[in-house]
C-alpha cells in the first residue's frame, strides 16, 4: 500500500490534524542505515514526526530539522523534512538494540535517553535559522514533540507516532498524527479528543489491521465532520549530490584542502543521510584547490 499524508480540520475548524501512514518511508530509511529493531523504531518515529511537521512549512524552499540526543546508546538522531512530505534522516548508532521495556515494547526511550534536548530547527532562507529547544521529556519522541509544541510554541498538541518492526526487521506498519486545537476552540473539545485517543488502539495496531490513515482519522473525529484539505505521498528522499559534496570540501578551507591534496590519497566522503559515497582523487582535489585559491 502506498504511503499517504493528509492534512485537514474537524469540528468546524476548531481543531486541525496532520496524519500519515509511513510504512514504506520508514522501511526505506531503516534499510539504508541497516537498523536493528530498536533503532528502527527510534529512527522511524523521528522520520514520521519530521515528515508531519515539515508540511507546516510555508515555502517549498524551507526545511525543518529535528535533532534529539539524550545521551543514550542510540546517540544522536536527526531528520530533515520539507513541505512536500519528503524527509531524510539518520541515527548515530543504528546497531543499538535493547531488551523490551516494562510494557513489552521496543525501548526507544532507553535507547534515546533523557539527558539532553530536542531541537527543532526551521531554515526559512533567512540569515539565521529559527531554533527551538526543550529538555527531553521521555525519549519516546512522540511525547517529546507534544511537549515541544506545548512549551515552545504554546500550542497544546496530541502527537502519536508508531513503528511496528517485523521479525525479519522489515517495517510491518508505521504512521502517526499531530492534532492541535485552534485558538478559541472549546476547551471541552480538547478533553473529549484526549479521552477518545486514550480509548483507541495504537496507530500501528490500526494500520496493521488494514485501516487506512483516512479511516483512522474518521475514528478519532467520529461525529466531528473531519475534512481533508490536502493529501500527498511522503517519502524517504535524500537530495545529496556530488556538487553539494564538492561545496562541503571547499568549505573546509584552503589550508586543509591543500593538506588532503598533498597526501595524494583518494578522499571518500559519505552522506550521513543515505550512506552514498563520493570519491575524489588527487587530480579532482587539485581542481577544487584551484577554485578556492582563485576566490
Amino acid at each position: 500500500m502506498t504511503d499517504k499524508l493528509i492534512r485537514g480540520t474537524a469540528k468546524s475548524g476548531e481543531v486541525r490534524f496532520i496524519a500519515a501512514s509511513t510504512t514504506n518511508l520508514v522501511n526505506e530509511g531503516t534499510k539504508v542505515h541497516n537498523c536493528s529493531a530498536t533503532a528502527s523504531a527510534a529512527l522511524g518515529r523521528l522520520l514520521t514526526g519530521a515528515s508531519l511537521m515539515g508540511t507546516m512549512l510555508k515555502s517549498d524552499k524551507d526545511s525543518l530539522t529535528l535533532q534529539i540526543n539524550g545521551g543514550g546508546p542510540s546517540k544522536a538522531l536527526v531528520a530533515t523534512a520539507y513541505a512536500n512530505g519528503k524527509v531524510k534522516g539518520y541515527i548515530g548508532n543504528p546497531s543499538v538494540d535493547l531488551p523490551l521495556n516494562s510494557k513489552g515494547k521496543l525501548d526507544v526511550g532507553g535507547a534515546v535517553g533523557k539527558n539532553g534536548n530536542l531541537y527543532v530547527i526551521r531554515d526559512m532562507g533567512l540569515k539565521d535559522p529559527y531554533i527551538g529547544q526543550v529538555p527531553i521529556y521521555t525519549g519516546e519522541i512522540a511525547e517529546d514533540l507534544a511537549y515541544y509544541f506545548t512549551v515552545s510554541e504554546q500550542t497544546p498538541s496530541a502527537v502519536a507516532l508508531g513503528v511496528l518492526v517485523d521479525k525479519d526487521l522489515s517495517i510491518k506498519a508505521s504512521g502517526g498524527f499531530i492534532i492541535q486545537m485552534m485558538p478559541g476552540a472549546d476547551p471541552l473539545l480538547a478533553d473529549l479528543i484526549t479521552y477518545r485517543l486514550e480509548d483507541l488502539p495504537s496507530v500501528t495496531d490500526m494500520l496493521a489491521k488494514g485501516m487506512t490513515i483516512e479511516e483512522i482519522i474518521k475514528e478519532v473525529f467520529d461525529g466531528m465532520e473531519p475534512k481533508i484539505m490536502e493529501e500527498m505521498e511522503p517519502s524517504f528522499t535524500c537530495d545529496c549530490s556530488r556538487e553539494r559534496v564538492e561545496r562541503a570540501l571547499i568549505s573546509i578551507g584552503e589550508k586543509d584542502l591543500k593538506q588532503i591534496y598533498e597526501d595524494g590519497k583518494t578522499e571518500e566522503l559519505k552522506c550521513h543521510f543515505c550512506n552514498k559515497s563520493y570519491e575524489f582523487n588527487q587530480e579532482e582535489i587539485g581542481k577544487l584547490l584551484e577554485r578556492v585559491s582563485k576566490k
